[in-house]
């Protein structure tokens, strides 16, 4: 398993730096943003439109998710140990099982 990295990528400095909304209206524009196997821990995400983003491998670990829709949201991969869920709608091919093994163990998901 590879380290979480931390990249130079401007949009995703943005979400480091707390800037959901600015990082929305880019994201929302077509700007790409390279999000597979970044260092996502512990950020505020709840206002996060993360639709069609990759976030393959990425390293969630206590991060607020809290009432988003990543039901289009690449996570194959991706840790979400300890992270605050609740309302969260997770993409169908993630099953129940296997987002509280990475809640709960800090497993890489997988899916089905």
């Amino acid at each position: 398993m590879a380290t979480p990295k931390i990249n130079d990528d401007p949009l995703y400095q943005m979400l480091r730096e707390g800037h959901i909304e600015e990082f929305n209206q880019h994201h929302q524009s077509g700007a790409a943003c390279d999000l597979r196997g970044v260092d996502l821990r512990s950020l505020d995400l709840r206002k996060l439109d993360a639709k069609n983003l990759d976030l393959r491998d990425s390293y969630l670990r206590q991060a607020d998710l809290r009432g988003l829709d990543l039901s289009e949201t690449n996570l194959e991969g991706a840790s979400i140990s300890g992270a605050k869920i609740s309302g969260t709608l997770f993409p169908k091919q993630l099953t129940a099982e296997e987002s509280t093994l990475s809640l709960v163990h800090g497993t890489r998901m997988r899916y089905r």
